[in-house]
């Protein structure tokens, strides 16, 4: 049967491969500790009680209709409030678009900003935006960026793209690496993309910037989250948000995001997102716009949310740490933010028990996933080459003792390659 170009040459997710090698696995009785995919077992890591009960009011008052197309009024206005109080960023609710999580936001954001054949700038390793080019026939111009820098891009490395590009999409704290901008990266990061904008005409399409910080609140220790509109107010009317209640809250499934830009783009990007009917469900709205407006409520939770995470990553972390001064191949970034660590297992080119050679990166994660039962990511699926040895490691859907009875099965798996 023919298809559209679009549908045969759109690559599929790599996370989803690894659940398929998992889900194989666990048919044969095998538990595999899973630290694949970005989301939360809420077994583990419930959403707020007064959320939940929140949603659960307003189905039983009926909440069950279509919402605005640009989400609830109350929603958007005390999105308005939490931006306010937790970041001093000053978005009237005609600026705020509610959406079914982040994903429409994002994928919105590119059909409103960039045309077929565009250049879309975007640091590897990161989350998806490869996928969104091709879904709008855009040019991924790729800016490959170094462990050395905790794989944040720098003005350095981003500098050379910028001449002529429509669209720089960053993303603080990162996925898939956990780790965060600092104050000075950011900053000359603005800087170059408001002296491009002085630069071209004014007939010319400007640069401009696509903001992810959906793990903004969390953050760990001593690292702070930076965004580019309170380090340089002038780039406000190039800059679109992108942010949720999906990941703060563990609240995935609730599918509640929100965006937020110059009031001009998110008119249109409201059109898209209505055309998509990618709209968040009208009673977890009515519950979040209520729950976002008490600030003892979400004080509360954060606080625990974010020391439960921050211990698993800890203990992964400390345990890599701990193999790497015993002279294994690895090692591992300290945990600044999001749900993500990232590790680093050198292991291509050896050779498993029964003599296959490790070529690539999968196959040292598909090898642990056998012998260790643990899965990683592999950075190779968010845009990097099959060599880079670095994986990212998801602690969202594991208990902490899950995370402490793993590495001694990394050691172990480990020392029985040659």
């Amino acid at each position: 049967m023919k298809v559209s170009v679009l549908a045969q040459n759109l690559s599929g997710s790599e996370i989803i491969k690894i659940a398929g090698e998992i889900n194989e696995l666990k048919k044969q009785g095998q538990n595999i500790a899973n630290l694949t995919i970005g989301d939360f077992d809420s077994n583990i890591y419930p959403i707020p009680a007064e959320l939940k009960d929140g949603i659960i009011d307003a189905y039983n008052h009926n909440q069950t209709n279509y919402p605005p197309a640009d989400g609830m009024l109350s929603l958007r206005e005390s999105v308005s409030g939490f931006l306010s109080s937790r970041m001093g960023l000053q978005y009237p609710s005609n600026q705020i678009l509610i959406s079914g999580g982040s994903r429409p936001l994002i994928y919105s954001a590119y059909l409103a900003l960039v045309d077929p054949g565009d250049w879309v700038v975007f640091p590897t390793p990161s989350w998806n935006n490869n996928h969104y080019c091709d879904l709008t026939g855009a040019e991924p111009i790729l800016v490959q960026t170094r462990p050395e820098n905790n794989f944040m891009p720098t003005a350095a490395e981003i500098a050379p793209h910028l001449k002529g590009a429509t669209l720089l999409a960053l993303c603080s704290p990162l996925n898939p690496t956990g780790t965060m901008f600092n104050k000075q990266d950011l900053e000359e990061i603005c800087d170059l993309v408001i002296a491009e904008n002085k630069s071209r005409p004014a007939d010319q399409k400007p640069l401009y910037l696509l903001y992810d910080q959906i793990y903004s609140q969390l953050t760990f220790g001593d690292h702070k989250h930076y965004d580019p509109v309170t380090l340089r107010p002038e780039l406000k009317d190039y800059t679109v948000f992108v942010d949720g209640g999906s990941k703060c809250f563990a609240a995935t499934g609730v599918r509640v995001g929100w965006g937020f830009g110059p009031a001009g783009i998110i008119n249109n990007m409201k059109a898209i997102v209505g055309h998509m009917g990618a709209w968040s469900p009208k009673a977890e709205q009515v519950a979040m716009a209520d729950y976002l407006k008490n600030e003892t409520f979400v004080d509360t939770y954060l606080e625990k949310l974010k020391a439960d995470i921050r211990a698993s990553l800890s203990t992964l972390h400390e345990g890599f740490q701990a193999l790497k001064a015993d002279g294994f191949s690895v090692d591992s970034i300290e945990p600044m933010g999001a749900i993500y660590l990232t590790i680093k297992i050198d292991y291509t080119g050896k050779a498993t028990p029964e003599g296959q050679i490790l070529k690539n990166s999968a196959d040292v994660n598909f090898y642990l996933i056998k012998e260790a039962k643990v899965a990683f990511v592999p950075f190779s699926a968010f845009g990097t080459g099959d060599d880079v040895n670095w994986f990212r490691a998801s602690v969202g859907a594991s208990t902490l003792e899950d995370i402490e009875q793993m590495i001694p099965r990394i050691r172990e798996a480990l020392n029985k390659l040659k």
